[in-house]
């Protein structure tokens, strides 16, 4: 008889997986735009361009706004960073019902990390401000390794830390690629940032409300046969 597979450790993308970072990120970027004398941008239209770090999120914004060149993108950046920092949850919230099953993740034994391209303090930051950083036992930022997702390498150092495989939880494009490049089963929250339909990103499993996430980890391993 198979014996039961435990709770796996479990990473944890971080905007648009867990929280809803576009309005803080929106406000930032249309600072920095001020700043060259551009016009706002839409917040769906910045929304669509986060994802791969706040570098290349500039340079869509910069793309988006007729704007180029190296130093426009560094001064854009350094403003970008300055006012985005200052209160990183000003109008961040956690999607509904997160805090919940993060606890009883825990409470079934998973270990939890969370795996972002934003840096690595503004997101520790972030998880104080909105109560989740007693949750998780590691964070990995975009500057945390010299690699970015989809490059699997940061994931990797995220399971690493925790000490063995597991599964990853994200809501875009990028985190699909990057747990496909780590060889890692992939969950896939609906209501975060994606511009793909679910059949392109293939994920183990999909899922819209948080409260459903517990069971859904549990059976995961049983499927996956995890033991971490």
């Amino acid at each position: 008889m198979r014996r039961e597979a435990r709770v796996p450790a479990v990473v944890f993308d971080l905007d648009g997986t867990l929280i809803d970072s576009a309005p803080d990120i929106h406000r930032a970027a249309n600072a920095a735009l001020a700043a060259e004398g551009k016009p706002p941008l839409p917040l769906v239209q910045v929304r669509s361009f986060i994802g791969n770090g706040v570098a290349v999120l500039v340079e869509r914004v910069m793309a988006a706004s007729g704007l180029t060149g190296a130093e426009i993108h560094a001064r854009m950046l350094a403003r970008f960073m300055a006012d985005y920092d200052a209160a990183p949850a000003d109008l961040t919230r956690c999607f509904s019902g997160v805090a919940e099953a993060l606890g009883k993740l825990r409470a079934q034994g998973a270990r939890l990390a969370v795996c972002t391209n934003k840096p690595e303090a503004t997101s520790h930051a972030i998880l104080t401000a909105l109560g989740l950083a007693p949750a998780f036992d590691v964070v990995i930022g975009g500057d945390s390794t010299p690699f970015r997702k989809p490059d699997p390498r940061p994931l990797l150092a995220a399971f690493d830390a925790l000490g063995g495989r597991g599964l990853y939880v994200g809501d875009s494009e990028v985190d699909a690629a990057t747990a496909r490049a780590a060889g890692v089963p992939f969950l896939l929250f609906t209501e975060g940032y994606r511009a793909a339909s679910v059949e392109d990103l293939a994920p183990l499993h999909t899922f819209s409300e948080f409260a459903s996430l517990p069971e859904i980890v549990s059976e995961a391993a049983q499927r996956t046969g995890h033991d971490a």
